[in-house]
């Protein structure tokens, strides 16, 4: 009973502390060079230097909408998205300016589903594997609710030159 109420209290006190340190409201178009109708990133929930929490609601303005559903080949650009999401970040830290280009490859992706419903809430979760100079490889997974909607892999070559 005792680790119960243990776990219970720290549980609650690990949460209060998670939304006291809540993401200020981020410009996403600061970071990242995709606008609308391509840009499908709605919001940040948590970015770090090497990862990334984002939302997107899916609407009909999005790429490959069908009807009332959107192809689920359109999880590759929001994981790519949250991806430039921590690498804007990263580079707007530093002091640098945002990246204007990538040239982005599928190293690996398991679709669970083949169409995603208009007004579906999304959760995009992106790690970077690894960088080396203007080469990185991240690991998405996109979630709504709990269902595990894909993982992707993806491979990216930045394109711009470092420049402030």
């Amino acid at each position: 009973m005792f680790f119960v109420d243990f776990y219970v209290f720290f549980s609650l006190a690990i949460k209060k502390i998670l939304n006291e340190m809540a993401m200020p409201n981020i410009d996403i178009e600061s970071l990242i060079p995709h606008r609308e109708p391509i840009k499908i990133i709605s919001e940040v929930l948590e970015v770090k230097e090497d990862s990334a929490i984002t939302t997107a609601i899916v609407n009909p303005n999005w790429p490959l909408f069908d009807c009332d559903a959107v192809n689920s080949l359109v999880l590759i650009e929001a994981i790519a998205q949250t991806a430039a999401i921590v690498e804007g970040y990263k580079r707007k830290q530093q002091g640098k300016a945002g990246v204007k280009g990538w040239l982005v490859g599928i190293k690996n992706a398991e679709f669970n589903v083949a169409k995603i419903p208009v007004d579906t809430q999304l959760t995009i979760f992106v790690n970077s594997k690894y960088s080396f100079d203007n080469y990185g490889v991240v690991q998405g997974i996109i979630k709504t609710g709990e269902d595990i909607l894909a993982t992707i892999v993806l491979q990216a070559l930045r394109l711009n030159e470092d420049s402030k």
